[in-house]
């Protein structure tokens, strides 16, 4: 008996919200319609932007060295357990956040850029504060701040008239808030996606020009791969310079050792005393050492050389950077559909809750008034 009462209840209440959304229906088109004229602005009011896109094989970070070149890379030295199995300290994962580093970012300030319809070439920073458009609504949004920060500049001091100030270049670690902005613009318009599966990378650079989101792409790709470059190479390229310099000195005692041993041979052609004959023993035995180091450190400059080609990365463009050919952002069609959809929402949840609250609101205000009026009399 009291599911069917509970059931009967039930129905009761969907038919009430029912009537009371039909009821409104004309209310709720023109919420919608609203909606939809908010929607048109919104998508035709933002700016168009480009995203260019590039898709790169990374290898794996665990690297084993080939049995070919296993014997000369362990003349280096380096034969212990991560000889076998080395693994990077920066993984693919950190790729964004290298690429929206401060000095990674203030190194792409000086990138020459050019719009499609331009024929000059300018800077990114010069481009990213001249040439942006933005909505036209960010003009009233934006008035109140800008009436503020115009009162307080009355206020402040104004520099005195004298000579003017050497400029004074800043630390990289000490960006100025304008410095800071721009850099934060570009980190805005570049995202790295990581596919730990297929082991691949995109990265995209989205930007209001084509052209420039392009060669912003393919800047960043080759600066982002120079890093992992150096990055990898560094201490094989240590161990390099170093065997070069023993190589290099071996090579001229070698030399020395064996301009003695020839000089004193041509001298005392003649060997009769068993002395001579001592000394250019020695001097034999001397140059064949020193040709042993100068051969063995030759060996070391060799393996040092398989050590870092093996060492730097290899990376494949499946899908290199193209300009793109149509915008992005906005999606027109879906900023009006969530704009439709929002206006339905909100326009029922007004019917069902909202305008029976403010009803009910408003008539507890009026009887607790008039409570008080009588009180008082």
């Amino acid at each position: 008996m009291n599911e069917k009462n509970f059931s009967g209840k039930q129905k009761t209440d969907l038919l009430e919200t029912a009537t009371k959304i039909r009821n409104s229906r004309i209310q709720i088109l023109k919420v919608c319609s609203i909606g939809v004229v908010i929607g048109i602005v919104i998508a035709f009011g933002t700016p168009k932007e480009y995203t260019a896109s590039m898709f790169v094989a990374h290898e794996d970070n665990y690297r084993r060295p080939s049995s070919g070149i296993s014997a000369l890379v362990g003349m280096t030295g380096d034969m212990g357990p991560s000889a076998a199995t080395e693994r990077d300290a920066i993984y693919p994962s950190l790729y964004y956040a290298i690429a929206t580093s401060s000095p990674f970012l203030l190194r792409l300030f000086d990138i020459e850029v050019r719009r499609q319809e331009d024929v000059a070439a300018m800077t990114l920073a010069q481009y990213l504060k001249e040439h942006q458009k933005a909505p036209w609504w960010s003009a009233i949004t934006s008035a109140p701040s800008r009436l503020m920060g115009w009162c307080v500049s009355l206020f402040r001091e104004k520099p005195k008239a004298g000579k003017p100030e050497k400029e004074t270049k800043s630390p990289p670690f000490q960006l100025t808030r304008e410095e800071a902005a721009i850099a934060g613009a570009i980190a805005s318009r570049i995202s790295i996606e990581i596919d730990q599966k297929k082991r691949a990378i995109t990265i995209n650079v989205t930007m209001q020009d084509p052209l420039v989101a392009a060669t912003v792409l393919d800047t960043l790709q080759s600066r982002l791969k120079a890093y992992m470059t150096g990055y990898r190479t560094s201490k094989a390229r240590r161990i390099l310079e170093y065997n070069e310099k023993l190589c290099k000195e071996a090579q001229t005692e070698y030399y020395a050792a064996q301009e003695e041993y020839t000089r004193y041979a041509d001298a005392n052609r003649d060997l009769t005393m068993l002395t001579s004959r001592a000394e250019l023993s020695r001097l034999q035995s001397a140059m064949n050492l020193a040709f042993s180091t100068y051969n063995q450190t030759e060996m070391q400059v060799q393996a040092a050389k398989a050590k870092l080609d093996k060492v730097i990365p290899v990376y494949t463009v499946i899908q290199p950077v193209t300009v793109p050919l149509s915008p992005s952002r906005p999606r027109k069609v879906m900023i009006i559909v969530a704009c439709i959809l929002l206006s339905v929402a909100g326009s029922i949840g007004w019917i069902l809750f909202g305008r029976d609250f403010l009803r009910d609101f408003s008539r507890k205000g009026t009887m607790l008034a008039t409570e008080k009026i009588n009180g008082n009399e």
